[in-house]
């Protein structure tokens, strides 16, 4: 087993003290504490800082309260279920569908600090941490590198020492871990497991059958759900581009721009659901009945994002963005005149009218979770 981990791993404790007292005077490192704690002087906040002797202490004295900061600011406030299920002592590997850049994992473990589980390690691409305050940031977060842009044989030894790691953090280090579903945010509103994903997780099992390795890991689905996404507009333009089967090509500063709009932009109302333990009975039935791997995969993922669409939070303007879609009153229950009215302000202040697929792309947006839990009742039954 590779255990020369040294290019992807997040700091180690020895190692926080020195990294906090390099960026802490970084101008938007700077920022992010003024924010954090705006009724103390600089002074006294860069002591708190430099004090921090591990990464949890830094994530507990000053990560928490930034996002603690961020929910008051900027959302309608965070609510919570499933996690009261999970044991105390249990490391998890929590795969969850993925909205926001740095929100999604920031908020899950905000989530775990309070109900005193393990906090995660958390897997975020290379390309999103171009600046080197944003490196350390994510490091001192506990973040480890997903290596993107590689060469196929690059990507094959890459995704071998990544799914080692992984391995290495929950069954050795006892740490749980977080991965979102896919590469990339989702930018339609549907979520979908790439099965990619779950065969690099694959790829450390050793001996294990898939059936025993993925109930090793403990899998938590995980679903996120905020009721309005403050780069719904952003991210149009990659999405018209696809309709379009068009090449998109990203911008210089679009990830970090994301990044700072989705923290400080408006999302109104946000919960999060731990969908519980993937159980051995259920991998095992999938190896029983399923027969190649990729077969198995395939089903894993069709399994994790059921579990998702099931406890998805729908808020009123998904239920508004579906009946507008689909343009009857289905859901009309589900929402008020003036909900109704305030979501097609949002929508004329986003996209034009008269371009019918720019309106239907954000529409869909927030009308795919519903169609996807219909899908998924219809399979069902």
């Amino acid at each position: 087993m590779n255990n020369d981990f040294e290019d992807i791993r997040f700091y180690k404790d020895e190692e926080v003290e020195e990294a906090l007292r390099e960026y802490v005077r970084h101008p938007m490192v700077k920022a992010l504490f003024q924010f954090t704690f705006p009724e103390k002087e600089y002074s006294e906040i860069e002591e708190l800082v430099v004090s921090c002797r591990s990464i949890r202490d830094f994530q507990t004295k000053v990560i928490y309260h930034s996002v603690d900061k961020v929910l008051e600011r900027t959302t309608g406030g965070l609510t919570y279920s499933g996690f009261n299920d999970l044991k105390e002592d249990e490391s998890y590997f929590y795969i969850s569908n993925h909205r926001d850049i740095i929100l999604d994992t920031s908020l899950l473990n905000y989530t775990l600090y309070d109900h005193n589980l393990i906090m995660t390690a958390s897997a975020i691409g290379d390309n999103l941490v171009q600046k080197n305050f944003l490196l350390a940031l994510s490091r001192l977060n506990r973040n480890f590198l997903v290596l993107r842009g590689l060469g196929p044989r690059e990507m094959l030894k890459s995704s071998m020492k990544l799914s080692e790691y992984i391995r290495k953090l929950l069954f050795k280090d006892k740490r749980s871990v977080w991965m979102a579903q896919r590469e990339g945010r989702t930018k339609d509103g549907s979520d979908h497991t790439q099965q990619g994903v779950l065969k690099m997780l694959a790829m450390a099992k050793g001996k294990m059958s898939l059936a025993e390795y993925f109930s090793n890991l403990k899998m938590v689905p995980v679903a996120i759900s905020y009721e309005f996404d403050p780069t719904d507009i952003l991210k149009m333009p990659e999405l018209m581009a696809k309709r379009m089967k068009e090449t998109y090509v990203k911008s210089a500063n679009e990830d970090f721009n994301s990044i700072m709009q989705g923290a400080m932009g408006q999302k109104g109302r946000i919960h999060i659901s731990a969908c519980g333990v993937l159980n051995e009975d259920v991998f095992t039935e999938i190896e029983q009945n399923v027969g190649s791997v990729n077969d198995q995969l395939k089903a894993v993922a069709e399994k994790i994002d059921q579990k998702i669409y099931e406890n998805y939070k729908l808020w009123p303007a998904n239920y508004i963005a579906c009946d507008l879609v689909n343009n009857n009153e289905k859901y009309a229950s589900k929402y008020t005149d003036k909900e109704k009215r305030q979501f097609e302000r949002r929508l004329t202040r986003r996209v034009g009218y008269k371009n019918a697929l720019e309106l239907n792309s954000y529409l869909l947006m927030y009308a795919s979770p519903v169609i996807n839990k219909e899908s998924m009742y219809e399979k069902k039954s």
